[in-house]
């Protein structure tokens, strides 16, 4: 049951924290294209890697810990999801290049994004 609290805790702070990111996107860069979501994606790739390597590889993190920050926090946070329904959205209005250009830089960028999280932390530990 406590593992459910984790992940339902850690949950609903992503999920608030990232309608937050998405309002915050929409008002700052409009909302011709799915920035927000394409925001979250990659900040939630490189919040998984820094986490992966903090919690997991370098200090060998509870699985409580791990419940409450990788599975709820960016579980809730992350919107590959919406990230779909975007890309599709994008093409079906006319705009393919847009959607292609979305589609690529969510991938390319989030682990990239991945990537320089767990070297960051490499790298300060």
């Amino acid at each position: 049951m406590m593992q459910i609290v984790l992940v339902a805790t850690g949950g609903a702070v992503g999920s608030v924290l990232r309608y937050v990111v998405g309002l915050g996107a929409m008002k700052l860069l409009g909302s011709s294209f799915p920035w927000g979501t394409l925001t979250v994606n990659v900040v939630g790739c490189f919040g998984i890697g820094v986490l992966a390597e903090l919690i997991v590889a370098r200090f060998g993190g509870s699985a409580d810990l791990r419940l409450l920050l990788i599975t709820g926090f960016l579980g809730g946070f992350t919107t590959f999801s919406a990230f779909a329904l975007d890309a599709v959205s994008l093409f079906e209005r006319g705009a393919a290049f847009s959607s292609f250009v979305y589609l690529a830089s969510s991938i390319v960028v989030s682990i990239a994004a991945t990537v320089a999280g767990m070297l960051l932390m490499r790298s300060v530990l």
